[in-house]
């Protein structure tokens, strides 16, 4: 899957490539520039290879003024930059641009500060998320939002792209765990969103820049909100032998008032793939299997474990099985957190989809999926956070037969289409980056998507931070046949062209 990217653009800036590297030589020292083909291409994609591409120079600053210096050069020669953390992601959010810089803030990976007291750690963007909770467990505290790849994203890339993870549900996503972003804009200046304050003054920044996919500016620093390790966590596991009633014992679950610490879904396909991977003692003979945890005093678990079993008994379970140690939960949920490895055991190459969707639309989605998979031709295994309707399909597929990439993005846009159609949103943690740029012609209008450019702009007049992602140009739209071009004419000329 070696596929660049060509736009077919003019290149944005008049600076040459050598001009570029040389600028870029003349601020940072020699070893934290690297402009080789050989050095630039470990940094050609994200975790989404479909889509790959070279920049002019990848540069590793070590400080907040490299980092300030470098953008003010590259603003200055008209040079898109790219913000790169650990390259996780998942939508080709941080996949470079070809006549850009990548900006790799791999070196900023210190914690500055934990501060158990006021429940909060001050960390760099480099920090890996697992090492947030590692670091601050010998005070009793942890950080809530664990994404499957949790031992090597970073907080930045969290940031950018508002992760989540299997105990979302309960603790909330990125944007609900963080107080305060320190970042720099296009033009090298320092900017504090958000407050230790329970409020702040005017418009709430920080919620816009939260997810933002590194169109905004570039963090160097993030205050996290932390939280306190439970005294017990438990984890129910249900079986049901058909989607529908796991979907209906979902809804269950949330009626009853009951918000549990996770609630995700696996489909049958997915716990066979996983299961001689992690030994987890899935039920791989079930249609679905629902992992649903409980955390807080150990009265308090074992109340809202009773009332999880008698919610999944009457929506059909036909097994249900409680953790018996702390040993025991984890091993559940590393089956769930190595869906995306197992697949790649099983499967030359996977595609992993993010769309969220209503909870009572579950059932009809996933037998939608069904039916997709002998329209592509494809295999897809399902693993999702099923309590708040955010879906991770996996199409599986072989990028040497030909065609299969095709079929397997062809597949990947038709599920993101039906999760609009069902009244839900193509995305829920993965973000926009590239892989969805067409999608959001169709969930949003042309009148919402300027409001989107306008922020934008807001920050980054010159379009420069991360450019061609997230939002698509007008002719994009016209061209995808999801947006009407009044008699050949732009309408919509605030959109970007890059």
């Amino acid at each position: 899957m070696n596929r660049l990217i060509d736009t077919g653009l003019e290149a944005p800036s008049p600076a040459t490539p050598a001009q570029v590297t040389l600028a870029l030589q003349s601020i940072l020292p020699m070893h934290c520039v690297l402009s080789r083909p050989e050095d630039t291409r470990p940094y050609e994609c994200d975790g989404l290879s479909l889509y790959r591409a070279l920049p002019i120079a990848v540069v590793l600053p070590e400080t907040e003024a490299q980092v300030q210096s470098v953008l003010r050069v590259c603003k200055s020669l008209n040079v898109p930059v790219v913000a790169r953390g650990a390259g996780t992601g998942l939508s080709g959010g941080a996949m470079p641009h070809a006549q850009g810089v990548v900006l790799g803030l791999a070196k900023f990976n210190r914690i500055r500060r934990i501060d158990p007291g006021a429940a909060i750690a001050v960390v760099e963007p480099g920090v890996r998320n697992l090492a947030v909770s590692e670091a601050v467990s010998p005070y009793g505290l942890y950080y809530a939002p664990d994404p499957s790849s949790q031992i090597a994203c970073t907080i930045g890339g969290n940031v950018a792209e508002n992760s989540g993870g299997v105990h979302c549900l309960k603790y909330g996503l990125t944007v609900h765990n963080v107080l305060k972003v320190r970042m720099l804009t296009m033009d090298g200046d320092i900017v504090e969103l958000g407050s230790l304050a329970p409020d702040s003054p005017g418009p709430d920044l920080l919620s816009v820049f939260v997810g933002s996919e590194g169109m905004l500016g570039v963090v160097t620093e993030v205050t996290l909100r932390l939280t306190p390790k439970p005294a017990l966590a438990t984890v129910i596991m249900a079986s049901f032998d058909d989607v529908e009633k796991a979907s209906d014992a979902v809804a269950g679950v949330i009626a009853a008032g009951i918000i549990p610490a996770g609630l995700e879904m696996m489909d049958r396909q997915a716990t066979r793939m996983v299961e001689p991977f992690v030994k987890a003692g899935y039920d791989t003979s079930a249609a679905a299997i629902l992992l649903c945890e409980s955390d807080g005093t150990v009265e308090e678990v074992a109340e809202e474990i009773q009332r999880m079993e008698a919610v999944f008994s009457k929506a059909g379970a036909t097994r249900l099985q409680v953790s018996g140690s702390e040993a025991e939960r984890l091993l559940f949920w590393a089956g769930r957190k190595n869906a995306f490895p197992a697949a790649g055991r099983v499967s030359p190459d996977y595609y992993c989809m993010d769309g969220t969707i209503p909870r009572r639309h579950v059932g009809r989605v996933l037998r939608a999926i069904q039916d997709m998979e002998v329209r592509f031709g494809l295999r897809c295994a399902n693993v999702f956070h099923a309590g708040d309707g955010n879906l991770h399909p996996l199409i599986m597929f072989d990028s040497n037969v030909p065609d299969e990439v095709e079929r397997a993005e062809a597949f990947g846009a038709a599920i993101l289409e039906l999760s609009v159609e069902v009244g839900g949103t193509i995305t829920g943690e993965h973000g926009v980056g590239i892989e969805k740029i067409n999608q959001m012609c169709v969930q949003f209008n042309r009148e919402e998507l300027d409001m989107f450019l306008a922020v934008k702009r807001a920050f980054d007049p010159a379009c420069l931070l991360n450019p061609e992602k997230v939002i698509p140009t007008l002719a994009r739209c016209a061209e995808y046949g999801k947006m009407h071009v009044h008699q050949g004419a732009i309408a919509f000329p605030e959109l970007p062209r890059f």
